[in-house]
């Protein structure tokens, strides 16, 4: 068992991840009180409260953010990466030995986005991407999860961290996959080609945790099996051990 401490672990994102989490101890921090939670409270620009609420643990999970994909600059800047370089500084002044981050879809997904300026859309015609193609990030917040995979990169060199990026697609239940199906066609194509279920998402954290990495940093795409799919997830299943087993188009033809 180990202790894993969880950034933005009130978030839907979160949440899941703390439910992957049962067999071990985990440490929730969010940036401010929940009823249904017993957390560390602390702002992300607050190193040193990083590093007391990292001390002990073995692993962080680092999934605060501001996630919405029309963040404004100011906003990403603050916290999607100078919050993300005080995450990965904090890890080195402590026990911690690896990082998962939540990186996102949106650091490629201008490849096959419908019109460049609506992140939310998905182009018919798209063409696979893997996570060995350049970046081509969609707005200001996919670019700042490009810097956070950068600083995990840096960190892994130069502090030998053990680090896995995951650039996590849309996390979705079947409701609001079923929702999505009466946007416009590029919008509900996306939702999808990008759809996570909750518990493809827990499956690929247990793996992030255990995993014997064959290279550092791993960057993987996280999506779901889906036949509209344009992320490839092989190095997802064959460096993580991931075995998706939802797709949307099976569940929206049940």
């Amino acid at each position: 068992m180990a202790r894993i401490a969880v950034t933005g672990a009130a978030g839907s994102v979160g949440r899941e991840t703390l439910a992957a989490l049962d067999e071990h101890e985990v440490v929730p921090i969010t940036h401010r009180e929940h009823d249904d939670l017993d957390s560390v409270v602390l702002e992300i620009e607050d190193e040193s409260a990083l590093v007391d609420a990292f001390e002990g643990c073995d692993t962080v999970i680092h999934m605060a953010a501001a996630a919405s994909a029309t963040s404004p600059w100011e906003t990403v800047l603050q916290v999607n990466i100078d919050g993300t370089k005080n995450v990965f500084e904090a890890a080195t002044k402590t026990s911690v030995s690896r990082v998962v981050f939540g990186s996102s879809n949106h650091v490629t997904h201008m490849y096959n986005m419908s019109d460049p300026n609506e992140p939310g859309t998905t182009k018919a015609d798209s063409s696979v991407v893997s996570t060995d193609d350049p970046f081509r990030p969609s707005t200001y917040y996919g670019v700042s999860k490009l810097a956070g995979e950068g600083l995990g990169s840096l960190y892994a060199d130069r502090e030998g961290l053990e680090v896995i990026n995951l650039r996590i697609g849309y996390l979705q239940d079947v409701d609001m996959l079923r929702d999505h199906q009466s946007d416009e066609p590029d919008r509900a194509r996306q939702s999808r080609a990008m759809f996570l279920s909750p518990r493809d998402y827990r499956q690929a954290i247990r793996r992030a945790v255990d995993v014997n990495l064959d290279e550092n940093p791993l960057t993987v795409n996280l999506v779901s099996r889906n036949d509209d799919r344009y992320h490839s997830i092989t190095k997802a299943i064959r460096s993580l051990g991931y075995r998706p087993r939802d797709n949307s188009a099976e569940i929206l033809d049940q």
